[in-house]
């Protein structure tokens, strides 16, 4: 056995033909450590000896390793807080950037980037210009395209077009050739600020100046002319697009959509949805959802919901208001199923907000399923959700929707304790339930006891929930009264109380 070993570890270690073929020609330092350990012991190591070996370099490597890990971690720290403390003296009252880049001698590139964008958005961009021509001068390497292209940018981001055009001059003393990326910063923000313009003649000094416009020149001028509706313009932008020789591609195909979806002009934008799909190419998750919010919008039920089938497909992010959208039109079209289906997936990607608890409820509410309703309710106290008032109002609604007085008594009587206050919502429900022959004397001490009735008027009850069930005779009343008094929307420090005696015509105390 210890023979054959032997032969085994020759073979395996000392062929000089193999190992010339596989070992690289150059420094040591090329073959990591493991490997220039086996090619040592490659000769009288037995086994044992070569695994101690091996153990003892793995040993080192997680060493050197650590050691170098923690040398980074110390130069971020370093770096971190040189920042923290430029950005310190620099909030500081009459602080002079010069003067500090004077003091500390000179800035590293990230100091200089980080102080001139503190000083940018801090409304400072006269002290910013003047550190960067200080700091530019000081070696004559920093004069480059790459760093007049960073200050321009900063600039154009917080739309200082004015001190952009400075810079670009300066640049353009040195000589230097614009970049076409320079350019597309300063056409997308002169049209941010709606100076159109300005945005063509720099546009027409990108072809003057040998470059030729890409797809993403155009991008920020179609964005711009979307946002504030002026589609003639950009159809009139996509074909100077395409008759300079540059293709629409997938990107402005999506911006398209989105600016189309977010004016409700749904025929242009599946018109150019079909194209999209015609040259084969993808829409992004983004522009799905602003295709679903635009057929939300319009009450297209069919459509958005071939398109909310699309989003799940995905991982795109469906916001509370977009999420409201989708049921409020499940509501408004009695499509109570799809509601409750809604909030399951709702919950599936978010888990159980408030939203999604207002939705359920709102679904088994509009079933007038008692045991889908007592279901939701075990369902939130085992996860001890806390009842605000869209659910208290909601409860309340659906059982004087059933005609359910005892309960809906319980459910009142337990407003005005701490977290569970009541809102005009709830005070209508009251007075409309009384209206039907409900007792509410009691809950109206109760309230007075508390002192609700003498706290200003709110509304914090989901929207949902009224599109659902409607405004009952109370609001009803409660805006009639104010169409007809003209003097009073002036008043703002209504109270519960005071309204209670303006819609019944008793005087205010």
């Amino acid at each position: 056995m210890a023979e054959a070993s032997k032969l085994w570890l020759h073979h395996s270690f000392t062929a000089p033909m193999l190992f010339k073929l596989q070992i690289p020609v150059g420094p040591s330092l090329i073959i990591p450590t493991r490997h220039r350990i086996i090619l040592a012991v490659s000769r009288g190591h037995s086994n044992l000896s070569l695994s101690k070996t091996l153990a003892a370099a793995d040993g080192d490597y997680d060493r050197q390793q650590q050691q170098r890990h923690r040398a980074l971690l110390v130069e971020v720290y370093h770096q971190t807080n040189s920042l923290k403390t430029l950005l310190a003296e620099l909030s500081k009252k009459n602080s002079c950037p010069v003067r500090l880049l004077e003091k500390d001698g000179d800035w590293a590139r990230d100091q200089l980037w980080a102080a001139v964008r503190f000083l940018i958005r801090e409304g400072r961009s006269a002290e910013a210009l003047q550190v960067f021509d200080v700091w530019k001068n000081k070696e004559s390497s920093r004069v480059n395209v790459a760093t007049y292209s960073n200050i321009i940018r900063l600039l154009c981001n917080e739309d200082l077009l004015e001190e952009a055009i400075l810079i670009f001059q300066d640049m353009e003393k040195y000589g230097l050739a614009v970049s076409l990326m320079i350019y597309n910063d300063i056409i997308h923000g002169f049209a941010r600020k709606k100076e159109f313009d300005n945005s063509a003649c720099f546009l027409d000094q990108v072809a003057a100046s040998g470059l030729q416009p890409q797809a993403e020149t155009y991008h920020g001028l179609i964005r711009a002319y979307g946002s504030y509706g002026m589609y003639d313009e950009l159809c009139k932008c996509m074909k100077r697009m395409e008759s300079e020789g540059c293709s629409p591609n997938e990107v402005t195909y999506n911006i398209l959509i989105v600016e189309f979806a977010g004016s409700g002009l749904v025929d242009r934008m599946d018109t150019v949805y079909r194209t999209l799909l015609s040259k084969r190419m993808n829409l992004q998750a983004s522009t799905l959802t602003a295709m679903l919010e635009a057929y939300a919008n319009l009450g297209i039920v069919e459509k958005m919901e071939k398109f909310y089938r699309m989003v799940l497909k995905t991982n795109a992010y469906m916001k509370e208001p977009l999420v409201r959208k989708l049921a409020a039109v499940y509501i408004e079209n009695y499509k109570f199923s799809q509601l409750e289906e809604l909030g399951n997936c709702i919950s599936a990607r978010t888990g159980r907000t408030d939203l999604v608890w207002c939705i359920l409820l709102l679904a088994c509410a509009c079933f007038l399923s008692r045991k889908g309703i007592e279901s939701i309710i075990r369902e939130m106290k085992v996860a001890k959700v806390r009842f605000n008032v869209t659910f208290i109002n909601i409860l309340a609604l659906f059982y004087l929707k059933i005609k359910d007085f005892s309960t809906l008594d319980a459910v009142l009587t337990k407003t005005g304790q701490k977290n569970r206050e009541p809102d005009l919502v709830t005070l209508g429900i009251l007075f409309d339930a009384c209206r039907l022959g409900f007792e509410g004397t009691r809950v109206l001490e109760i309230w007075r006891r508390s002192g609700f009735l003498e706290t200003a008027v709110e509304m914090r009850t989901d929207p949902l929930v009224l599109t659902t069930f409607g405004k009952g005779l109370f609001m009803r009343d409660c805006e009639k009264a104010f169409s007809l008094g003209s003097n009073l929307k002036e008043k703002n420090d209504w109270t519960y109380h005071s309204l209670i005696s303006l819609v019944f015509g008793k005087k205010m105390e």
